[in-house]
């Protein structure tokens, strides 16, 4: 078998599997084994000779990455031993039967194949065409016949080009945490799916989801991490197609230490993975950590980090569908300066438009678009409008006829444009694997083009799972084709985060390039983070939703997407006012905050529930304005060093077992604490699960809001709200300093313009670090290229955890910067 290795930087070698399908007969794979730098390795197995070729996900890694040579230690015997240019890791690839172990400093930490369930369907000719189908029975030809055609109740899928499944089995050593795989309104940590259903991953636009259920919703992201108190793994399965997740976690004999010292035996945990793909290939990375910030900066290695958001977006949103017309539009603008309450955005949902023509507005409720949105300017504030990938079928509607006329709709399997029923009703589906498609689309957003759009109306991608009623689960039929004739059965997955995709560089396109984007979306796979935002979808207005919203958002977090968020209040239903308020300050804490209702539900601005409601929900929103400057550097750490803005607390206390399940508190970055909002939660009883700091103090803990900052930090904040975040710019900084047991905190602000690409093009930016030491606080440069000027000063220091009262203090400059504060106290 290993006579035909080709060793460069990849390893490269071919497999046999039996296949059954019309006659047992050898099929001859390629087996693809490499390391990439930065501890990841990739397997990909493919077919040697296919009928044609398979579908291998594009445009998700961010470019086909570099490989690192790997060295033989051992070829003998149906063995072969690589080892990675560190010799940190090993690969044991055995013959027969096939199986690979990958080893760390001697140490199995996973294992392919071990199980034995690799299969992979070899593409064959239809019946029809193939001359083996003589030499079964009857009986036999119509279960082969079976295998090109599935019925879903009154739909039939066609299979073109025969079953083509794919799928393996993974065993992690010593694991029994394992986390990720979103979308799933599932808790934190992934449960054993041996007595149930496995968890599926295919978009799907699910109305009121329902909770701790394994089907697949708005996105999919194939990344799983697992966890034990010295290592993280993860495993990164690049399939587009439905996909299967089964889980199994048993404890299995291991030997403690050296079996030469001891025969002592301890029961251990195995966590057994099998990913299951209906078609593509297998292409698998192994994301090898060790920690969980590494497994971070390797996924968005591959994928992307993390768009840096404009600054408005971290502000308040307030949504419905929908706002019935510019009167309504101004009158609920006006509500939050008569209620002083921030907001920096007003959106508008498919009610906007002339019968649902996106791109449009509807001329009786919207007659001057561009005047109302001057209005929003002059106020500081932005508009969404809702942009959605279906195209209604009218011959008269400039966007569906040229896209007709070039044939830019996804096809039915006879070739002709594909027809659903959405909200205009007859629609076609823009293809957007197609990229001379999405130029096409993204040139739409020019002003020119878009008429009534300006420079503050930003995107919101909704109903991209495909959305279509009437549709086999509500959602594109398999058998249609996209770009390149391959089947929506390929793509399925990809298809929102294609739109967004679309949107975002249409967005910049019509700033030539100067401006960053906002686009929203429901649907998403791995890489959409360099799109935009994404939220949890069509949540109810029940406890149990808010309950799930956290463990949800931070699996969301953890494979890559950090601008995330969950409907506050619940978009179906009606609230109780007590649920509303404790949604409004969950949403405060967390990276994306946006208020949306369904139209059947009753209106439910910030103000329509009493006056103390109202100015608990009021002082919620300020706290989170006054908080944007941390939240702000949050983001750009995302977005440079792949950090989760919102993160569960193992990954800040990887070795604190009592952490690993944690779903009710989570970090915001390394410095704030937050807690879920149960109704009867009292703010003194935060658990606070770290022996190595006791320093956890209170902060900004109103009406019962257990909110904490973390002994030896520094946070930047606002002095105070203002009425959106552009009114905020000139405002002064206070950096609250909160002390650890040794009486030290480090802490650091990120600044630029909040909204172009000069932080990145040409390096206007300021970036401070924070030092308190010695009882000096002292400010300093963290990145010496940034230079960028900014009018805004620290107005106020204020330090927790002093165990006695300063006497005085000092303050030193150079120049007109202020570089240290010296307390002192006898």
């Amino acid at each position: 078998m290993f006579g035909d290795v080709e060793l460069k930087s990849t390893l490269v070698f071919f497999l046999s599997l039996p296949v059954h399908l019309f006659v047992c007969f050898q099929v001859l794979l390629q087996v693809e084994i490499c390391e990439i730098e930065g501890n990841i390795f990739r397997l990909k197995i493919d077919e040697a000779s296919p009928l044609r070729a398979r579908y291998k996900v594009r445009d998700v890694l961010i470019k086909e990455p570099s490989t690192q040579r790997l060295f033989v230690s051992q070829n003998e015997a149906g063995i072969l031993v690589l080892s990675s240019v560190n010799e940190d890791y090993k690969l044991k690839v055995t013959a027969n039967p096939f199986q690979i172990e990958l080893q760390s400093k001697g140490e199995t930490v996973l294992s392919m194949n071990s199980n034995g369930l690799l299969y992979f369907e070899h593409l064959q000719p239809p019946p029809s065409d193939s001359g083996k189908i003589l030499q079964v029975s009857p009986t036999e030809k119509q279960e082969d016949l079976g295998l090109w055609q599935e019925k879903f109740g009154s739909f039939l899928d066609i299979k073109a080009h025969g079953p083509s499944s794919v799928g393996m089995d993974f065993s992690l050593h010593a694991y029994d945490h394992v986390y990720g795989i979103p979308q799933h309104a599932e808790g934190l940590l992934l449960k054993n799916t041996s007595d149930g259903d496995a968890y599926r991953l295919y978009n799907l636009d699910i109305f009121g989801h329902k909770i701790h259920d394994k089907i697949g919703i708005y996105g999919s992201v194939p990344l799983l991490l697992a966890h034990k108190p010295n290592r993280t793994t993860g495993i990164f399965w690049l399939n587009s197609s439905e996909t299967l997740v089964d889980i199994s976690t048993k404890a299995v004999h291991g030997l403690s230490g050296s079996a030469a010292e001891t025969a002592k035996q301890r029961a251990v945990p195995l966590t057994d993975v099998r990913w299951m793909s209906e078609s593509g290939i297998i292409d698998v990375f192994l994301l090898m950590g060790p920690t969980a910030f590494d497994i971070f900066k390797q996924f968005a290695q591959l994928t992307g980090t993390q768009a840096l958001p404009p600054l408005f977006s971290l502000g308040y949103h307030q949504c419905r569908w929908n706002y019935e017309d510019e009167q309504d539009v101004k009158a609920v603008d006006a509500g939050f300066d008569e209620h002083d309450i921030p907001y920096d955005v007003i959106w508008l949902d498919i009610e906007h438009t002339d019968g649902k023509r996106y791109f449009t507005w509807d001329k009786k409720k919207f007659q001057n678009p561009k005047k109302m949105q001057e209005h929003l300017r002059k106020k500081k504030r932005k508009l969404v409008v809702i942009i959605d990938p279906h195209i209604k079928v009218d011959p008269m509607y400039t966007l569906y006829s040229q896209a007709k006329d070039k044939g830019y709709f996804v096809k039915d399997r006879n070739g002709k444009d594909f027809e659903g029923i959405c909200w205009p009703g007859s629609s076609c589906y823009l293809d957007f694997t197609n990229p001379e498609v999405r130029k096409w689309y993204a040139d739409q957003f020019a002003f020119k083009t878009y008429k009534g759009s300006t420079n503050i109306l930003f995107v919101w991608n909704d109903m991209n799972e495909p959305s279509v009623f009437k549709g086999a689960e509500l959602t594109m039929q398999k058998d249609a084709v996209h770009y390149n004739n391959w089947e929506h059965r390929e793509v399925h997955n990809l298809y929102g985060f294609y739109q967004q995709m679309a949107t975002a560089e249409g967005l910049i396109k019509r700033s030539s390039g100067k401006e960053r984007p906002f686009v929203l979306t429901r649907s998403f796979f791995a890489g959409s983070q360099k799109y935009g935002a994404v939220w949890t979808g069509d949540n109810t207005a029940d406890w149990s939703y808010l309950k799930i919203s956290i463990p949800m958002l931070l699996t969301i977090s953890m494979a890559g997407i950090s601008f995330c968020g969950a409907d506050v209040g619940g978009f179906i239903g009606d609230p109780e006012p007590e649920l509303l308020v404790r949604w409004y300050q969950a949403g405060a804490y967390q990276p994306f905050f946006r208020g949306h209702s369904n139209m059947e539900s009753k209106r439910r601005e910030p103000w329509l529930f009493g006056e103390k409601n109202t100015q608990i929900i009021r002082e919620a929103i300020r706290a989170r304005y006054v908080l944007l400057p941390y939240l702000y550097t949050l983001f750009y750490r995302a977005h440079t060093a792949a950090e989760p803005v919102m993160r569960p607390l193992w990954i800040e206390f990887p070795g604190n077992i009592e952490t690993f399940g944690v779903e009710n508190e989570y970090m915001l970055g390394k410095q704030v604490s937050s807690h879920s909002l149960e109704s009867d939660y009292p703010c003194s009883k935060l658990k606070f699960c770290d022996q190595r700091i006791r320093t956890i103090l209170p902060w900004l803990c109103f009406s019962q809001i257990p909110v904490f900052q973390r002994g030896g930090t520094v946070i930047p904040l606002k002095t105070t709200a203002g009425k959106s975040t552009e009114w905020m710019i000139d405002t002064s900084y206070e950096l609250h300093v909160a002390l650890d047991t040794e009486a030290c905190a480090i802490g650091e602000l990120y600044i630029d313009d909040g909204h172009s690409f000069q932080y990145l093009h040409k390096k206007q930016f300021l970036y401070r670090k924070f030092t308190f030491h010695n009882n000096i606080l002292s400010s300093s440069c963290r990145d010496e290229s940034g230079q960028y000027q900014t009018t805004c000063v620290v107005e106020r220091v204020i330090v927790l955890g002093f165990g006695q009262q300063p006497t005085f203090v000092t303050a030193c400059s150079k120049g007109n910067d202020l570089t240290s504060i010296l307390i002192q106290y006898f």
